[in-house]
């Protein structure tokens, strides 16, 4: 999903105009990045956390050759997804839904009056057939490869 489909999502879901939505989310994501980079933590309850994390300078070992290397204290990014993201991303409890407020009703109404959907034919599956044992190469075919070695 790239922005402008999740823009159109959020602002179909809300009942919101997509500039507005765009506008929010904007807002959104721009807040979060001047809020961890001055060192703060964000948090969006069931979704995730923003934080800025320090590494301390350390020794490590190149892996090809063993020697030891100097690794610099650093700064870095992490995001670490909440209980309630994980459980529904992994299968553990139901998505929410999403649609759109407005045309919920509508929708609704449109699938009353549409004509039943026809079943479809269920067709059995042949029965497998068995593979074929694989002959035996010929002997002079065998003789051949026992001379090239």
């Amino acid at each position: 999903m790239n922005r402008r489909e999740l823009v159109n999502a959020v602002a179909g879901h809300t009942g919101q105009s997509p500039k507005d939505t765009d506008a929010s989310i904007r807002g959104l994501v721009d807040v979060v990045i001047a809020s961890v980079a001055k060192g703060e933590i964000v948090s969006i309850p069931g979704f995730a956390k923003f934080s800025k994390r320090q590494t301390k300078a350390r020794m490590g070992r190149n892996p090809q050759t063993g020697a030891p290397v100097k690794i610099p204290a650093r700064t870095k990014a992490r995001i670490t997804p909440l209980k309630m993201y994980k459980d529904v991303v992994l299968g553990k409890e139901k998505a929410p839904k999403i649609g759109t407020v407005a045309a919920a009703p509508a929708k609704k109404a449109a699938v009353k009056k549409a004509a039943p959907a026809k079943k479809a034919a269920v067709k059995k599956a042949a029965p497998a057939k068995k593979a074929a044992p694989k002959k035996a190469a010929p002997k002079k075919a065998a003789k051949k490869v026992a001379k090239r070695r």
